[in-house]
């Protein structure tokens, strides 16, 4: 794409940003990883205590690329063909028909996706991993671009059942929203979100973020670069700190938020600053403390950064 074309797209996307600051005030930063995210192609996991504005967020996200939206609000009786869809007889035509499941959509808001069974759960690996559904043996492609953003409660609270890792590492991000702060609460307590969301309008198409998904695509990643990822990725597999470390898939996310991060910058290049900027929402909710950290006191993050600051920054990019 040409020059002219990327800063029409990035003045969009800064318009996009600005609309949904309109339902979602102070948390600049999520925004920014969420749109990385979109544009890198991956899915994202919200983290965090009941109305903080995690349903919210997605909503408006919904309204300014005009995408497709279900939404599916996880409980103990929410079926697996709920998720994917199922196959029926139909008497009058003597024919079994299909009928679509929640994931036909661009994008899939699965709220609280921990409280499910692990089963309805697993009901999503295969949409999330490769874009599509096989019901009763036949395989349908989910519409293009399609995510899935779940939400869940901390771990531990009521009626919750834990994510299995196979689950969580197709989740390319995990972020957290957080209280916010005190002007930002006083101007939530002014303002109407639903109101907010139901006028805002598309700022950018469906076919667009596609596009804008292979223009990230094609950032340039320099050689010394691709090894200071792996040099990251191995950093988190130190037994003596970590009993889980990032995977070969995670490692991929590295790179993909890295592009997304880059472009959203305004530049066709990667830095080792981009790699900084999204290490901890793609490797958080990926690795695992080992015992002696956890009994030295060491918090994840913590251990994450550490690791990271490990690895010498590559000179000349």
């Amino acid at each position: 794409m040409g020059e002219n074309t990327t800063n029409d797209y990035l003045n969009r996307i800064e318009a996009a940003k600005n609309t949904i600051r309109t339902a979602i005030h102070g948390k600049d930063d999520v925004i920014d990883m969420v749109l990385c995210a979109v544009f890198a192609g991956g899915h994202i996991l919200l983290e965090d205590i009941p109305g903080v504005g995690k349903t919210t967020l997605v909503t408006a996200l919904a309204k300014v690329f005009n995408l497709g939206y279900r939404r599916v609000q996880f409980t103990p009786d929410v079926l697996p063909s709920d998720i994917s869809g199922f196959t029926m007889y139909d008497k009058n035509t003597g024919e079994f028909s299909f009928r679509e499941g929640a994931v036909y959509t661009n994008l899939f808001l699965a709220d609280e996706i921990n409280r499910t069974s692990p089963k309805t759960q697993s009901a999503l690996l295969e949409v999330m991993e490769e874009g599509r559904a096989t019901v009763d043996g036949v395989t349908r492609d989910l519409p293009k671009p399609f995510m899935v953003i779940a939400t869940q409660n901390p771990i531990g609270a009521s009626g919750t059942q834990k994510l299995p890792e196979s689950q969580l590492d197709r989740f390319m991000i995990r972020l957290s929203m957080g209280y916010p702060a005190h002007k930002s609460a006083v101007d939530i307590l002014k303002g109407d979100s639903h109101e907010t969301i139901r006028e805002m309008n598309a700022v950018i198409e469906q076919d667009e973020i596609l596009t804008i998904q292979e223009i990230v695509s094609n950032i340039h990643v320099s050689e010394s670069l691709y090894d200071y990822a792996v040099s990251i990725t191995e950093a988190t597999r130190d037994p003596d700190t970590f009993t889980l470390g990032l995977s070969p898939r995670g490692s991929i996310a590295l790179l993909k938020m890295a592009k997304a991060h880059a472009f959203l910058e305004g530049r066709d290049f990667v830095t080792p600053e981009d790699f900084r900027e999204v290490f901890l929402p793609i490797a958080g909710h990926r690795v695992l403390l080992s015992t002696k950290s956890k009994a030295t006191g060491s918090t994840l993050n913590a251990a994450l950064l550490n690791a990271f600051a490990s690895c010498p920054i590559p000179k000349g990019n």
